[in-house]
């Protein structure tokens, strides 16, 4: 797996003492929780269309991944929104 510079540097952090893991305390627990129940919270349903080319490429990687192509097109439209997927440069 490929890490940035920070993740880079929190992993070397961590494995040289650096850096400690800490217990969360009830509060971040709850907040975390709520954080999960509301991504993992879908309430829309909608139909596309794809090219077949396009559709078996998905399946197949979501079969490598081991999660359904579902999970896998709302992942990706998820990171698109959240700007972590960027147009490749050419």
């Amino acid at each position: 797996m490929k890490y940035d510079q920070e993740e880079q540097e929190i992993l070397e952090a961590y494995e040289t003492g650096r850096m400690k893991l800490s217990k969360p305390s009830p509060s971040e627990i709850t907040i975390i929780k709520a954080t999960a129940e509301n991504t993992f919270k879908k309430n829309k349903r909608i139909t596309i269309r794809l090219y077949d080319h396009d559709f078996k490429g998905i399946q197949k990687k979501a079969l490598q991944m081991g999660i359904p192509y579902q999970t896998l097109i709302a992942g990706i439209i998820h990171r698109y929104i959240e700007g972590d997927l960027v147009s490749k440069k050419d």
